[in-house]
Order: structure tokens, then sequence, then C-alpha cells
């Protein structure tokens, strides 16, 4: 008997742990790299076959990144136009970022903005389109990327570890009192 109470000793735990360790819906921990927790910033992109750009809403600010489209090299000390609306506005070339500034406030209401850049890099010049997709706070923090668990699952746990510790237990006092039966009927037949 004794080996059999062991083994199911050692089932009841290893139960406990994988329940502990068990990863729930959408919590899968695989070999994905980790990523940043919190809402994504609102952006856009947009191509032709000579540019492609990247635009970015920080909180003050509306960042582009543009690049060659043929050989993604980045477009340097180029005129950049943007309007949306009656938003108009020539964006500021940053040279150690190699990236245009624009004034972000006109974007920070929840909406689409339709965005149009036109973009003079010495003799070539192209007009590209695009919308910006800005979300409320309520949107942005459903949608956020953070990894947590609420009281519910870990109540869950907490549960299934204390059925399996009175399922251990219950089976324990069910072997033992089988033994001891099984113990005083020998010494009664001898």
């Amino acid at each position: 008997m004794k080996p059999f109470i062991r083994y199911f000793a050692t089932l009841c735990t290893t139960a406990v742990l994988a329940q502990f360790a068990s990863a729930g819906p959408g919590h899968d921990h695989g070999d994905a790299a980790p990523t940043a927790a919190g809402p994504a910033l609102p952006r856009f992109s947009t191509q032709s076959d000579l540019f492609e750009a990247v635009g970015v809403l920080g909180k003050d600010e509306l960042v582009l990144f543009i690049d060659r489209s043929a050989t993604n090299e980045p477009v340097l000390n180029a005129t950049v136009e943007l309007e949306s609306g009656s938003i108009k506005a020539i964006g500021k070339f940053e040279a150690a970022l190699g990236e245009y500034h624009f004034d972000g406030k006109p974007f920070q209401q929840t909406a689409v903005y339709p965005i149009t850049l036109t973009i003079k890099a010495g003799k070539d010049s192209d007009l590209l389109s695009a919308d910006l997709d800005v979300h409320g706070a309520e949107a942005a923090s459903s949608q956020s990327g953070a990894h947590s668990h609420g009281w519910r699952e870990y109540a869950v746990w907490i549960g299934a570890a204390l059925a399996t510790v009175a399922l251990a237990s219950v089976t324990l006092i069910v072997v033992r009192r089988k033994k001891s039966h099984l113990e005083f009927r020998d010494r009664s037949v001898a």
C-alpha cells in the first residue's frame, strides 16, 4: 500500500503545481519576447512609389518618419507639408533623429483624422494620404497590453489547490481505514 500512497501524493502535488504553472487564455508565456505594457500610441502609415511615411502621435507632437520606398533609406531635409481638414503645417526636421515634427495638440480628440502629406525631397515630390485613428482613453486602457491576473483567476487557482488537497486527504483516510480493516481481519482470522 505504501507505494500507492507515495504515487498518489506525487500525483496530487503535481496537479497542484501544474494548476499554478498553467497559462490561462491569452496568457501563453511561450518564447515570445517581452513587450511594453500600456496602450499603443496612435499611428498611421502610407506609401507611394517614391516614399514611405509613418506618423506616430505622442502627447504633444506628431512625429513623422520618411524613407525612400525603393531603398528604405531615410529622407533627410525634405519639405513636408501636412494637411488634415483645417489643420495645415510644415514639419520641422530634426537632423539628430532623422524625423519630422508637427504640433500634436490638434489631434488629441477622439476621431479619425484624414492626413495628406506633400513631400518634396530634391527633385522628387509626391502626395501621400492616410488616416490617423485616435481612440479615447477608455478604448486605450481596455486594449492595453498589460499582463495582469484578476482576483477571480486567483480564486480559481486556490479553489483547485484546495480541492486537490481535500481529495488527497479523503483518499488517504480511505486507504488507511481499508488497511487497518484488513489488518484487523487478518488478526481475527489468525
